[in-house]
């Protein structure tokens, strides 16, 4: 009340008091203004990283016809929103995007909206169902390219930029941090998805941001976005992305092949290692990959690894777990001689390989 009462006074009596007053707050305004813009300088950095990768993300709408029960009757039509980025591979134009946003539909099914509103629709369409990797070939003009960078180099704390259509939106931005890199046990699909190395981001992810590009503050593409960790069904800030070397790896092989060839060592692995188990062995890291099972005739056996070894290491890559062991594996080229360094009976050694090809030992 009197906090009020003062204050009318001064309104109708202005003082210098209260004209100094106001020349501090006239000031604190420019101060804020001059900061401000500092930051508004900043921004205009997303603002063109938006327009520069605007033109290279594509929104994608997918008919797919199930089959509820078991007649033809049954049969209903689903549609599956999901977003896709233009790259160029080897001179050609290609979309990347998921395999679970295409799949089970037909090319005439699969429509492609490009960010000028064009619409256009896959020639040819690869997948690998155990990556969840999908390659589109379009015949579209005046297509352009995203640029890649080198996933390898992205670093935990890092700026990104998640580019899609949640919810059938198209181009829609969300911003954020890489959170954690070598996510590789996450149960998504039926299980297919065996070979796994996601990053984890905290940038907004939500239904139809699949197959969208997550990228760096230059604009380009560190990784493809592919899964959420929700019990809402949207964004929670845990998204995993399928990085851009991996990705592109499996993208070149499947365009060149049909296929995707994957390299070998031979050893099935303890999926309950981990610190504890190597701890109560004795060893000076808590990681690695312990061996249960060398396949006859592999590389693993020709190198004389046994059952009890601990990898610790490939050439001159740390290995984490039986799953990122897996994983690095099957990104090498096949009949590649590596250098696998491992813990037997408490000593470190390490002995050569050359990896052979996957399908030569064992079915999927």
């Amino acid at each position: 009340m009197l906090f009020c009462i003062s204050f009318s006074v001064r309104a109708s009596e202005p003082s210098s008091d209260a004209s100094t007053s106001s020349d501090s707050h006239s000031r604190l305004f420019e101060e804020i203004a001059e900061e401000v813009a500092e930051l508004e300088r900043r921004s205009n950095v997303l603002k063109k990283v938006v327009r520069f990768v605007k033109p290279s993300v594509v929104h994608i709408q997918a008919r797919k016809t199930s089959l509820v029960g078991t007649t033809v009757s049954t049969r209903r039509s689903v549609e599956e929103a999901g977003s896709g980025v233009i790259v160029q591979l080897e001179g050609q134009h290609y979309v990347l995007t998921n395999r679970h946003v295409i799949s089970q539909s037909e090319l005439n099914q699969i429509q492609i909206q490009l960010s000028d509103g064009r619409i256009t629709f896959p020639v040819r369409v690869w997948t690998d169902r155990h990556s969840d990797v999908a390659v589109m070939g379009i015949a579209s003009r005046d297509l352009v390219p995203a640029r890649l960078a080198d996933s390898d180099g992205v670093e935990i704390g890092d700026f990104v930029l998640a580019v899609g259509s949640p919810f059938g939106l198209s181009h829609s931005v969300t911003y954020g941090i890489i959170s954690a890199k070598g996510r590789r046990d996450l149960r998504l699909g039926n299980g297919d998805v065996k070979y796994q190395d996601f990053l984890q981001t905290d940038a907004a992810i939500n239904p139809g941001n699949s197959g969208g590009p997550l990228l760096n503050l230059r604009g380009e593409v560190i990784g493809i976005n592919t899964a959420i960790a929700s019990s809402s069904g949207g964004s929670e800030g845990i998204g995993f992305t399928i990085p851009i070397n991996m990705f592109i790896h499996i993208a070149n092989q499947l365009v060149q092949s049909g296929n995707v060839r994957r390299a070998y060592l031979g050893v099935r692995l303890d999926r309950r290692f981990g610190p504890l188990q190597a701890n109560e062995l004795g060893l000076p890291v808590a990681r690695g990959a312990r061996v249960t099972e060398v396949t006859p005739n592999s590389p693993a056996a020709e190198a004389l690894l046994r059952i009890g070894d601990v990898i610790v290491q490939i050439d001159d890559k740390p290995i984490d777990s039986d799953d990122h062991l897996v994983n690095l594996i099957s990104l090498l080229s096949i009949d590649r001689r590596i250098e696998v360094t491992f813990y037997r009976d408490g000593k470190r050694q390490s002995v050569w390989a050359r990896v052979g090809a996957r399908e030569s030992f064992e079915r999927d």
